[in-house]
């Protein structure tokens, strides 16, 4: 075993980056399936990619400051005029089941930008690029659903364009690797028939949850 000492608490914290500790194992190590991937995976890929901490910011504080700019990076890429309004939408039969779209290229179009943490943004990547998985399926597991509302709430939505954006690759790489491999932004499409059974599925879920939750609230009210 090699022991190293280290003078201060920023020196010993970037040592430890990119590397397993025994803090982390938890994060990276799944008892019913050793060879599933979790979050401290995509981080330490990130780390050892030369990508900065977070530094505190949250997943919201984020989005909100590069959105926008996500969603502007994709219309002039796409070359799609997208509507960016502040819109909520709400399912004709039920106005209990609603999404608010970061942008709509009407009328059978919309965009979700995600602008997450290095290693969420990276396990996006990843899983389409390298494992070759469906777009779908490469959407992170906590925001799958969040793809489906779309089309639970829109039936005339036909694909939902879920954009991936952190500016932070492109600052970390050289000229030669973001020409080979732009890892900041990038984009996956979701059709509606990818996801035809968990529309089905979460809708049902959805109105008999509102149906309970209406019931007690009577309840408490009346």
């Amino acid at each position: 075993m090699r022991v190293e000492k280290y003078d201060s608490r920023e020196e010993w914290m970037y040592f430890r980056r990119g590397k397993i500790t025994g803090s982390r194992l938890k994060e990276i190590y799944s008892k019913r399936d050793p060879d599933k991937r979790k979050i401290g995976f995509y981080e330490l890929v990130a780390e050892k990619l030369g990508l900065p901490p977070d530094d505190g910011e949250t997943a919201m504080e984020r989005g909100t400051r590069l959105e926008e700019e996500a969603v502007d990076r994709y219309a002039e890429v796409s070359g799609k005029e997208i509507d960016k309004s502040l819109l909520i939408w709400f399912r004709d039969d039920d106005e209990n089941i609603a999404i608010s779209p970061d942008g709509v290229i009407w009328p059978h179009e919309a965009v979700e930008a995600k602008c997450l943490s290095s290693a969420r943004h990276i396990e996006a990547y990843i899983k389409k690029n390298i494992d070759k998985l469906s777009d779908f399926e490469a959407i992170p597991d906590d925001y799958q659903m969040q793809a489906v509302q779309y089309f639970i709430v829109n039936d005339d939505l036909q694909t939902l364009h879920f954009v991936f954006y952190d500016p932070r690759f492109a600052m970390y790489q050289s000229p030669e690797q973001r020409k080979k491999n732009k890892l900041e932004f990038f984009w996956l499409d979701v059709k509606r028939e990818d996801v035809q059974p968990l529309i089905e599925e979460y809708l049902t879920f959805e109105r008999r949850t509102m149906g309970k939750v209406n019931e007690i609230v009577n309840q408490l009210t009346f």
